[in-house]
């Protein structure tokens, strides 16, 4: 195959792909919510309408802490980013990944476009998206499983069905830190980690380039080296962006369903915005619509919450946090495009930071 045809036969399946999971949110969103919460789009919006306008502002403003919370993820990961810019950064992508399937690959060259043009280096943006990277999904991991321990704790029964599938969650998700945390703390445990992963992926990396050298093994080690630089120097700035823009959008969560008219209690909201959260990463739709939306509202319709109203505030929560980063994604490439461009250092000339004692 010449490679025109091959871009074009990608580009192709690109679009199919977007079709797909468009069609896939929009059934889900009009037919899917209504249908699993057992009311209608009417009672929905007639919940919605109650809403004062004011207070919807408001909701807004706290989106936005949320994201500026998250600003200090990426500074703490890229040194010398400002917030201002980590700001931009944030609606971009956030804006780019809640338009298209498996958009956190396109928001991420988003990213790293726009970190090179204010001149930091390849290594230093790779890095950069590969810490925020790892920082994102242990915390998505971890939020389900401290939800599972507060409903525990909380006295909380759930149906049988559902707590072997808490509990298997609960370990996978324990399993996985555990690896990362393991590979981060010993190079020998990162070695035979990436040893496995070498032994798992030769038979289809030689079938289809028998000439590849690959080696995940050394390839995990770098990606360690550079992790624990980063880690170490700002760690505490990272988690506490992360701790602040998952705890903001916790509580608008809870006030929006308060508006709503949603009165169950704050350790079950909370296991319900952590399964919503979890849910965002799903790539089969635009930054998982429809199939977030789906699943919060069962989870507090079976908890007790009133069909409409659940879903009612299910709908508003997704609207400030989902469909209004589109137009302040907009925003943010505006005042990237103002921005003071300068050119990245060459190759082999990044600047020396003094590493921390």
């Amino acid at each position: 195959m010449s490679a025109p045809s091959a871009t074009a036969h990608r580009h192709g399946r690109q679009l199919l792909q977007f079709g797909l999971g468009l069609a896939l949110a929009v059934v889900l969103l009009v037919w899917g919510l209504p249908f699993f919460a057992k009311t209608s789009w009417g009672d929905i919006w007639d919940v919605i309408r109650t809403v004062p306008p004011l207070h919807v502002i408001g909701f807004q403003l706290l989106m936005l802490l949320g994201l500026y919370c998250y600003t200090f993820t990426f500074t703490g990961s890229l040194r010398g980013l400002t917030h201002g810019k980590a700001l931009i950064i944030n609606l971009c992508g956030s804006s780019v990944s809640n338009l298209l399937p498996g958009g956190g690959a396109v928001g991420l060259a988003a990213t790293y476009a726009m970190c090179r043009s204010w001149g930091f280096s390849r290594r230093a943006t790779s890095t950069s998206a590969i810490v925020t990277g790892v920082w994102n999904v242990l915390a998505r991991i971890a939020l389900p499983v401290v939800a599972i321990l507060v409903l525990v704790v909380g006295g909380v029964t759930l149906p049988q069905a559902l707590s072997d599938l808490a509990v298997a969650g609960s370990l996978t998700g324990l399993a996985v830190i555990g690896a990362v945390a393991g590979m981060l703390a010993s190079e020998r445990v990162a070695q035979r980690a990436g040893a496995l992963i070498d032994r798992a992926l030769r038979p289809l990396v030689r079938r289809r380039r028998p000439d590849s050298t690959m080696s995940v093994a050394d390839l995990v080690s770098d990606l360690r080296s550079r992790i624990i630089d980063v880690v170490r120097w700002r760690w505490w700035s990272m988690t506490l962006g992360m701790v602040g823009f998952f705890g903001a959008y916790y509580v608008l969560f809870v006030l929006v369903m308060r508006e709503t008219g949603v009165m169950l209690p704050l350790n079950l909201l909370f296991a319900a915005y952590a399964i919503g959260r979890l849910l965002t990463a799903v790539g089969i739709t635009p930054g998982g619509v429809g199939v977030t939306e789906a699943a919060t509202t069962i989870v507090l319709v079976g908890w007790g919450a009133g069909n409409a109203e659940a879903t009612a505030g299910v709908v508003l929560f997704s609207i400030i946090t989902h469909l209004m980063e589109v137009p302040l994604g907009g925003l943010g490439w505006l005042l990237w495009s103002l921005s003071a461009k300068s050119e990245p250092p060459a190759e082999g000339e990044e600047p020396v930071f003094a590493r921390p004692a």
